[in-house]
């Protein structure tokens, strides 16, 4: 069913059992560790910060404690705009991690 609130601007609705589905993108060595370019996920309840996220993520597997191991080498975006650990995720967020980038 759709959330009629949508077609006026306001968020999807996470109750009524909604789901609170995000994107998550991960790139170069992020993206062959957890073995995947691209995800739909549904944030478990409790979980509203890309810190909680993160600590969700690890436990999803070998590749994923891997790539999540040092979050000092882990950069992340929300919708396009840097990220920090305390950044709230909400439902319908693009989420992307990627290595720190350098540049000449």
């Amino acid at each position: 069913m759709l959330d009629p609130r949508a077609a006026v601007g306001y968020p999807p609705s996470t109750q009524c059992g909604a789901t609170a589905l995000i994107t998550i993108l991960y790139f170069a060595w992020l993206r062959e560790r957890a073995g995947c370019g691209e995800e739909r996920f549904e944030l478990p309840a409790g979980v509203a910060t890309v810190a909680a996220l993160l600590d969700v993520l690890r436990g999803r597997g070998q590749g994923f404690a891997q790539a999540f191991a040092h979050p000092r080498l882990v950069r992340c975006a929300v919708n396009q705009v840097f990220a920090g650990p305390d950044t709230a995720l909400r439902p319908g967020d693009e989420v992307a991690f990627f290595p720190p980038v350098t540049g000449g």
